[in-house]
């Protein structure tokens, strides 16, 4: 262990063998993951229908929640750990593992026991109408259960990634969604339990990828793993929220979005041809559908923060540099693919999830089409603000990562659809992503002007 803490490979390997190396574990991690989502609602769309979709849509901010509280300590965790590193301080970065799986532990248990206690009032907040509510309780009910398992999956799976072990971070999330990918279609179509089956499966999937997680603690290799370091401390916990602030802000902006959004599309949606169901199970395929891209950026980024981290911890700042135009570069290539997808084959993508009556499908289309036209500049956004967060800068991080959603977006969406009814919901999509673009813009023009 001595000789691997004295030549890290971080500091002087080639930037793109690293990254291949760091970020593929973990987009094929991070895709596979979404599948617990997009499964669901393949699964849901076939045996149960779009109000069952509606119904998962309505409760996905209280995911959104507990992933704000996972990135939040995840990602605050590991740049913290590898920022340690760089500098060879291994003691320090023990003890950044310590109190995180603590933080994990806790944060994740009380998130969960909140979420049982005032599931029925936060699910009316979040949009839900009379015909879904019961689908929305059913599947929340259940699927809270495993949010404390959900916490210390992700959040160890960071870490064992900053150690220098991406594919035992890969394996760690494959399990999970394996595990319920296989039980989904069991659960629904041979049990015949609908939604709650969904819920099942995927908290099962949790919990096995919950118990993976834990087993790298005997694995360490940068880092000799001492007990009484597993406590919480004050300040190591505000010194790690800080750092990982602007992944948690921006989660929590995608919630307050979302809720905002779905009251929109249903108040809007009562006024058009399509009702109010509709646009709402809509718009919930169409967030999953890209999600499924913005998974692969999430990998990159993961990839990325112990590249970043590392190297500006040690003051080379060149290769910090390098790192983040080669991972631009990869985003657009991506990200661009995925806007001739959905521009191009929008109905056989959505039709995975159930074709239902002909107004559902033109809807989807339409707002597929709309809401993701520009959302490579939101992949932009979303690099540079993570980008902050890895070289130890949480504050412009955070900032970074609210202009989109919350000072762009939500005055977009309050304000367009007074002009433009049910279509303002969706142009406010990509004029959100334009006006992040150039902010995007300004702080990493500044910053790598600074770094010398």
């Amino acid at each position: 262990m001595s000789s691997e803490k004295k030549e890290n490979p971080l500091g002087y390997e080639k930037i793109p063998r690293l990254l291949s190396q760091f970020a593929i574990p973990s987009i094929i991690a991070m895709l596979v993951s979404s599948l617990y989502n997009v499964v669901d609602q393949i699964f849901i769309g076939q045996g149960v229908g779009y109000l069952g979709n509606a119904a998962t849509n309505v409760a996905f901010p209280i995911t959104t929640i507990c992933m704000a509280i996972t990135l939040t300590i995840g990602i605050g965790s590991a740049s913290r750990f590898s920022l340690y590193l760089g500098r060879k301080e291994e003691e320090e970065a023990s003890k950044v593992l310590g109190n995180g799986f603590c933080m994990m532990v806790a944060f994740g248990t009380a998130y969960a026991i909140i979420v049982e206690a005032f599931l029925e009032p936060m699910l009316t907040a979040f949009g839900a109408t009379s015909d879904i509510f019961s689908y929305a309780v059913t599947y929340t009910r259940i699927t809270s259960l495993g949010m404390p398992f959900l916490v210390i999956m992700n959040g160890m799976s960071n870490l064992a990634r900053a150690d220098g072990s991406p594919f035992y971070s890969m394996m760690t999330m494959l399990l999970g969604a394996i595990v319920n990918t296989i039980l989904d279609p069991i659960f629904i179509f041979i049990f015949h339990w609908g939604v709650a089956g969904a819920a099942w499966a995927t908290i099962i999937g949790q919990v096995a990828s919950g118990i993976m997680a834990l087993l790298y603690m005997r694995r360490f290799k940068r880092i000799t793993v001492r007990k009484a370091y597993f406590k919480l401390s004050w300040n190591q916990i505000v010194r790690t929220a800080k750092m990982g602030m602007s992944n948690g802000l921006t989660q929590v902006a995608i919630t307050l979005v979302q809720i905002i959004m779905n009251r929109s599309l249903v108040h809007y949606g009562a006024l058009s041809i399509y009702g109010s169901s509709i646009p709402l199970a809509s718009s919930g395929i169409v967030m999953k559908i890209n999600g499924i891209v913005f998974s692969i950026l999430i990998g990159l980024n993961q990839g990325m923060q112990p590249i970043i981290g590392f190297n500006y911890g040690a003051k080379q700042y060149s290769r910090v540099k390098a790192t983040y135009f080669l991972v631009i570069c990869c985003e657009l290539v991506i990200t661009l693919i995925g806007v001739f997808v959905f521009q191009t084959f929008p109905g056989a993508v959505l039709s995975l999830f159930g074709k239902e009556d002909d107004l559902y499908m033109e809807f989807s289309i339409q707002f597929m089409r709309t809401f993701l036209l520009l959302f490579p500049l939101g992949g932009i956004h979303l690099i540079s603000s993570n980008f902050f967060a890895a070289i130890g800068k949480p504050v412009k991080g955070a900032l970074l990562s609210m202009t989109r959603q919350v000072f762009f977006f939500i005055p977009l969406i309050l304000i367009l659809p007074l002009f433009f009814g049910l279509n303002g919901t969706m142009y406010a999509g990509p004029a959100s992503d334009l006006l992040a673009f150039f902010v995007v813009i300004f702080f990493i023009h500044h910053e790598m002007c600074n770094m010398k």
